[in-house]
């Protein structure tokens, strides 16, 4: 990137964007010193106004934000950052600063994994499981068929007291499976979303 923010006003907001889901994730502000460091490290950092003083994301939680891409506003008194967030963004173990709760990180989770199956169309069969999947309807359907019946075995063995964990573990296994059987199928998953709401009417 030639241009670089304005900093004559000294702070610039700067906005951070999940790469994946496009979920606005929280609002910092830079300077000069800021802006640099996430130049040269691709790891989002901010001037702290309550330390003054420059701040890495994720310095002390962990939860850092690796840089996609950077855009400036038209009157360069803006930053818009699209990264990938590693943990929750917020420092109330929230997704989002923005009102994206725990209770919403299934739904994140799924917007990420069907950009990633999607992602996979274009791999190659023999390196990629989930290019398998999708271009072989027999094999998708066999697998959630498989998925679906360890889930409700996994579930049973609950009452013989094992531990639920392996439910949770089936559980995913078949919601990226049935993922993978609605790209298969070309359904965009929010079709089944849509059904879900009217169920619920």
């Amino acid at each position: 990137m030639t241009d670089s923010p304005d900093f004559s006003g000294g702070l610039v907001p700067c906005i951070v964007q999940d790469a994946t889901t496009r979920e606005i994730l929280m609002l910092g502000y830079q300077d000069q010193e800021a802006w640099n460091a996430t130049q040269s490290s691709d790891v989002v950092h901010f001037h702290s106004r309550s330390r003054d003083a420059l701040w890495r994301k994720g310095e002390t939680s962990g939860n850092a934000l690796a840089v996609v891409a950077v855009a400036l506003d038209c009157d360069l008194d803006a930053i818009l950052i699209t990264a990938i967030p590693v943990g929750p963004t917020c420092h109330t173990g929230a997704v989002s600063c923005f009102g994206i709760t725990a209770d919403d990180s299934l739904g994140v989770a799924i917007d990420r994994l069907t950009n990633t199956i999607s992602e996979r169309r274009s791999a190659s069969t023999a390196e990629s499981y989930t290019a398998r999947l999708l271009a072989d309807l027999d094999l998708a359907a066999r697998k959630v068929l498989e998925e679906a019946g360890e889930l409700a075995f996994a579930a049973k063995d609950t009452a013989s007291g094992e531990p639920d964990q392996r439910v949770v573990e089936e559980a995913a296994d078949l919601i990226y499976h049935s993922l993978a059987l609605l790209a298969q199928q070309a359904i965009d998953p929010s079709r089944v979303a849509d059904e879900l709401t009217a169920r619920s009417g």
